[in-house]
């Protein structure tokens, strides 16, 4: 029997609709720390072989015991990142992505080799637990490490808590980071993990390669940034270990107190110059706002006094006194450089969304800020000299 609707009903559904519509549209927009904490279920395109890996286990971390249960962090997007919980404990697997991948990217087994030197030195890393080079076990090469149990807090404004706490963790941070710039890698047997020297005019190279292997649109202020950059490089270039990804979200805290306890995603460390990596880490206060930043947040534009968080040139000096540096010239060139960077790696991230190999379901919307961070670059580039 056929349903027949008054006009009055049809306009109701058609209201209805409309309203759920509205509804939907109007609800703001999920925070960094709804889209990226905790985990979920693992995506059909990153499932592992959980029988073949807990054999792998059994045989080759001290203490395993099964059963497994596989979950997937939510943050995360170049390699997929896995939480193993077992009735004892839980772990934390590291494994390069499936499918086409360009030439050393991925590359876990430095991760596992810097937290393996850096975790007996009392260094805030997960404990490394071991490395699997037999892609027959997970599809690809991985590496088991500690589940640290604390907080990973994604937006950089730290709401939630006093002005007190927040400048706290953020003095937390700068020590650890002017802490790994102290540590002799020498002793440590890292001499061989990086090629010390050039390093802007490796990394230069580097993000350019990554950039034109994986483009997608024709930019001409990455154009010209590979072009500028490498002439401009400022002299005096020191070596340290450097992180290359360092910022809030990729440490985990204290669950109460302002500690780091653990410094997470290694991929890009290397042996390089400190300041490549204090100048990255403090494009946190450059980053723009409005959700064009690479996905990282931003403190552009916030009222950091009456929130505790130190101003740049706080966050610089604190640094300085901590390292023995009297302070830090060419900051142009560097946020010029550290934004073609940002905007190299987040092409590769475009690269591999076009490929199918993206491990982050907000992988798509982080590469569309390659152009405007570029064009950012650029007119740093422009304030230390370069011209169009």
């Amino acid at each position: 029997m056929t349903n027949h609707l008054s006009s009055e009903e049809k306009s109701a559904k058609t209201w209805l609709r409309s309203k759920r519509k509205t509804d939907l549209m109007s609800q703001p927009a999920p925070s960094r720390q709804e889209q990226f904490s905790g985990t979920k279920d693992v995506t059909p395109q990153h499932m592992l072989d959980v029988a073949k890996l807990e054999k792998y286990l059994n045989e080759n971390v001290e203490g395993f015991e099964g059963p497994l249960t596989l979950r997937q962090f939510k943050g995360g997007q170049s390699n997929p990142t896995y939480q193993l919980v077992t009735p004892k404990r839980k772990y934390v697997l590291r494994r390069k992505p499936p499918g086409k991948l360009l030439p050393s990217a991925h590359a876990v087994d430095r991760e596992f080799r810097i937290i393996s030197a850096l975790y007996p030195t009392g260094f805030p890393v997960p404990k490394p637990y071991a490395l699997c080079t037999d892609e027959s076990i997970a599809g690809t090469m991985f590496y088991v490490m500690e589940c640290v149990e604390g907080r990973v807090i994604w937006e950089p404004l730290v709401p939630g808590i006093d002005a007190k706490q927040r400048f706290a963790i953020y003095d937390a941070m700068n020590e650890t980071l002017a802490k790994l710039h102290q540590t002799d890698y020498m002793k440590l047997g890292l001499e061989d993990f990086g090629k010390p020297g050039n390093y802007f005019a490796r990394q230069i190279s580097r993000w350019g390669k990554q950039y034109v292997a994986s483009e997608t649109e024709s930019i001409p202020a990455m154009n010209k940034l590979m072009e500028w950059l490498p002439q401009h490089i400022p002299p005096g270039e020191r070596n340290s270990i450097v992180h290359g990804d360092y910022r809030l979200d990729n440490m985990i805290l204290h669950p109460t107190e302002p500690r780091v306890l653990a410094v997470l995603d290694w991929e890009i460390s290397t042996i390089g110059d400190p300041l490549a990596d204090f100048t990255y880490h403090i494009m946190q206060w450059r980053m723009p706002s409005g959700g064009t930043g690479g996905g990282t947040g931003s403190l552009s534009g916030a009222d950091l006094q009456s929130l505790g968080i130190p101003s740049e040139s706080e966050y610089i000096a604190m640094y300085c006194k901590r390292t023995g540096r009297p302070g830090i010239e060419n900051l142009d060139f560097y946020f010029a450089y550290n934004f073609f960077r940002i905007a190299g790696i987040l092409q590769g991230i475009a690269g591999r969304v076009r490929d199918g190999t993206a491990a982050s379901a907000h992988a798509a919307q982080t590469a569309s800020n390659v152009r405007p961070l570029a064009e950012l670059g650029w007119e740093y580039a422009k304030r230390a000299g370069a011209k169009d």
